[in-house]
């Protein structure tokens, strides 16, 4: 192990994460839609939100880290029984590899251990499963009241919604699907390719598997971000053990993570990893999503980064600090700034209200190297959003406000409000 300090530490552990999660070479995990099954198998889930300011999330996630990706892409996945969609600590894609892995959260929400409830009427619920047995694929809308029965019994459309959504977590039902972005749902028994294993895990398996799956995607593995949002029994226990036991035989390597205003946390690395020479990393950006793996734990955005990240959508107006939908902005290794963006698809703007530089020792040594490469990056964003116009509002600090608004003017016919 180096022994050259905290942040050196910090600096190895910030390039380690950047690698697994491809977003230090152009193609790591190839192209289009054999690259978009690479990148879900390696990062182990893309989160699937609503917000379409700009790309939705499971979009956005992919489009940074595969070229070719298309919006048709998942659906595809989908399709051909590669990825599924469930549960990771928010609605996702995942592996169908992994598909035994997601059982004890199903096996959790029937049980009650899991505090998702949104149906309790049993008999409801068997009606809905049995007419999606009966008729095939469904949708919730397909349960609307015939004309004259609206709101009547369990013909109404919002029990019977929740009574799909309890299925669904429950394991009976799984998504197939979207139709204007609602599931699609179908027998779990019919949507399953027959040769995915089906076995319960053993919890040592499964703590096994949130171990390895944190190595692959993020280079670490803490407790902490292996039983996020997992309620299952023993659990946190049976992760602690596993991790002890491998940093005792010499599988893994435990490290102190900790950095101002940052909680303080041990991670567990593979010692050959860790201890790889690190290239420089090359002169690129990435406009991230808020909802990006590398991002979604936002005490590692501290302690990896010094980047302080909340999605302020939630926020109400008054007390945001920074804007509505900001993009996490990705330079070089570290994560300089952050910008309140909106596509403004049916005029093909592309806005960027207000960019935040946070970290302006990491790009001004490049000179121009680096707004270019933001820019630019911008520029692929824009067009992933059928937009082919950029507008620049405020930049802080200025002085790199004056460089950007003319890299974007280079990179696509940007105008400038002030």
């Amino acid at each position: 192990m180096p022994r050259d300090g905290a942040t050196a530490t910090r600096r190895r552990l910030r390039r380690l994460a950047l690698e697994r999660q491809g977003l230090l070479a152009a193609a790591p995990f190839g192209r289009g839609l054999s690259g978009a099954r690479r990148a879900v198998e390696t990062l182990g889930y893309v989160q699937i939100d609503t917000i379409s300011v700009v790309s939705r999330a499971h979009e956005h996630v992919l489009q940074a880290r595969v070229p070719g990706f298309g919006p048709d892409v998942l659906d595809r996945l989908q399709a051909r029984r590669e990825v599924f969609e469930y549960w990771a600590h928010a609605a996702a894609y995942l592996p169908m590899r992994d598909y035994r892995f997601a059982l004890p959260r199903m096996h959790d929400v029937r049980s009650g251990h899991e505090r998702w409830i949104r149906c309790r009427d049993r008999t409801l619920m068997t009606r809905v499963l049995d007419r999606v047995r009966a008729e095939g694929p469904l949708q919730a809308r397909d349960f609307e009241a015939p004309q004259g029965r609206r709101g009547a019994g369990w013909w109404d459309w919002k029990p019977a919604k929740r009574a799909l959504e309890q299925l669904f977590m429950e394991g009976e039902l799984m998504s197939v699907g979207r139709v204007g972005f609602q599931k699609v749902y179908d027998l779990a028994e019919r949507a399953l390719p027959p040769d995915v294993d089906t076995r319960m895990p053993t919890l040592e398996e499964y703590a096994g598997h949130l171990i390895e799956r944190q190595l692959a995607a993020l280079g670490c593995a803490s407790t902490r971000v292996c039983v996020y949002q997992r309620y299952t029994p023993g659990l946190r226990a049976a992760v602690d053990a596993a991790l002890t036991a491998a940093a005792a035989a010499g599988r893994l390597l435990p490290l102190d993570l900790a950095a101002p205003g940052a909680p303080r946390e041990t991670v567990y690395v593979e010692p050959e990893s860790f201890e790889t020479r690190l290239a420089p990393a090359r002169a690129q950006a990435r406009i991230l999503s808020p909802f990006d793996n590398l991002v979604i734990h936002r005490h590692r955005g501290q302690s990896l980064f010094d980047f302080d990240y909340q999605l302020e959508c939630y926020v109400p107006g008054p007390k945001r600090r920074f804007g509505y939908f900001c993009l996490p902005i990705l330079y070089r290794d570290r994560l300089v700034g952050r910008a309140d963006c909106k596509a403004h698809r049916s005029t093909g703007r592309f806005e960027i209200k207000r960019l935040f530089l946070e970290h302006p020792d990491a790009v001004e040594p490049d000179g121009d190297d680096a707004p270019t490469a933001i820019a630019s990056a911008f520029a692929d964003l824009a067009a992933h959003n059928g937009c082919d116009r950029i507008d620049v509002g405020g930049v802080a600090p200025e002085r790199f406000g004056k460089a950007f608004r003319r890299a974007c003017e280079n990179a696509a016919p940007a105008r400038s409000q002030g």
